[in-house]
């Protein structure tokens, strides 16, 4: 079933890409140019040249699916990320916003509860006792 969430990881391409591509093609963009596995499960995000296409690529139980969206007037508005990079880690907040049309820049991030560093002192290592 369609399902994009928080829970994902999110990688953007961070070159112009040709819109037209498929499943297969877009494949090989992930592998070649962004080092990473299609099928793992993470959303590949692919932006064309004018900003105005958006494709995900995300493999879901069973197959590839890919999510399409194009604007009628308008562009999106990609994250700031180094040039040098081929692929760029955003989070779900973030490929919500540049969807929904909001800019990013000026974002202020509140504090909030993470639980993950917490779980990481509970694994503490075994106790070593001396014999006597």
């Amino acid at each position: 079933m369609f399902s994009l969430s928080d829970n994902l990881q999110y990688y953007l391409c961070t070159g112009a890409t040709d819109i037209r591509k498929g499943f297969d093609t877009l494949c090989g963009v992930v592998r070649s140019q962004m080092g990473r596995d299609p099928l793992s499960g993470e959303v590949f995000i692919f932006v064309n040249g004018s900003r105005s296409t958006i494709k995900l690529l995300h493999w879901e139980r069973g197959g590839l699916v890919i999510y399409h969206k194009r604007l009628e007037s308008g562009c999106f508005e990609r994250p700031v990320f180094d040039p040098e990079q081929n692929a760029f880690q955003m989070k779900w907040s973030e490929l919500v916003m540049m969807i929904q049309g909001l800019s990013m820049k000026n974002i202020v991030q509140r504090k909030r509860f993470d639980p993950a560093p917490m779980r990481q002192n509970l694994k503490r290592e075994p106790v070593k006792r001396e014999s006597v």
